[in-house]
């Protein structure tokens, strides 16, 4: 069985109990080494077979999943994050499928949910964002024409961008052209969850410079949004004034 494992953002101590327990039980551990830390092996079998998926190829990977799983060995592949969010994890499941391999898939905690946790936010604040956009800047990888920035940046949600630090300026310039005003707060976090995290704060119009400042230029989270800023309405959810299937309001109205 191969078991693909979300290691949570960064912290060992985000890994679900189930992947933490994968991944002392197997027997070949395949993970993703530019990313993923290595803290959240340290569990692991003694006489476990470590291969960093940072220097191979699809075929490689599929290669030691199929001898392992011929030999009846249990197999944890360790993705960053959740692994279905940029894990790259569907062509590896279509050739376990097409080699009649059988997987499970174990989430974990993302990374755009402890960047949250390190600015202490909520993206989906009552009365300014009920939505929450995570995308990517296109560079050597595209993305559709209908996902570009500008497109997305129009209905001015809590937006949470990948892999596109290293290209703030134009990515501020699109947030921008697609509708985001230049004071719109927005901030970086570098490393969420890792010892080494760094957090960077500011507006459309000044986030590039500090970003550079800070010397930040990959690995990174990119938060847009009026969700940042301190503007907003109550949750009904708690309104002493508003009855629901729990409770019913102090006044007596439903």
């Amino acid at each position: 069985m191969v078991y693909f494992i979300g290691a949570g953002p960064g912290d060992p101590e985000l890994i679900t109990v189930k992947g933490k327990r994968a991944i002392e039980e197997a027997d070949i551990i395949i993970y993703a080494g530019s990313l993923v830390n290595p803290q959240v092996l340290a569990g692991r079998k003694p006489e476990a077979m470590i291969y960093n998926s940072a220097s191979m190829t699809l075929p490689e990977v599929i290669a030691v999943m199929q001898s392992g799983t011929k030999e009846g060995k249990q197999i944890a592949r360790v993705h960053t994050g959740d692994p279905s969010i940029y894990g790259a994890i569907r062509e590896q499941m279509r050739e376990l499928e097409r080699l009649e391999i059988g997987y499970e898939v174990i989430p974990g905690v993302s990374s755009f949910l402890a960047a949250a946790a390190a600015v202490k936010r909520e993206y989906t604040l009552p009365g300014v964002s009920q939505t929450v956009i995570l995308t990517r800047m296109e560079g050597r990888t595209p993305v559709p024409d209908k996902e570009k920035i500008q497109k997305l940046a129009v209905h001015q949600a809590a937006m949470v961008i990948f892999l596109s630090v290293g290209q703030i300026e134009e990515l501020c310039r699109q947030l921008q052209e697609g509708g985001y005003g230049a004071d719109t707060p927005a901030a970086v976090v570098y490393k969420a969850s890792w010892e080494e995290e760094k957090i960077v704060r500011g507006t459309l119009e000044d986030l590039a410079r500090k970003v550079h400042e800070a010397g930040i230029c990959k690995t990174a989270l990119v938060m847009v949004g009026e969700f940042l800023g301190d503007c907003f309405e109550f949750s009904r959810l708690y309104d002493e004034n508003f009855s629901h299937g729990y409770r019913r309001a102090e006044n007596g109205r439903e």
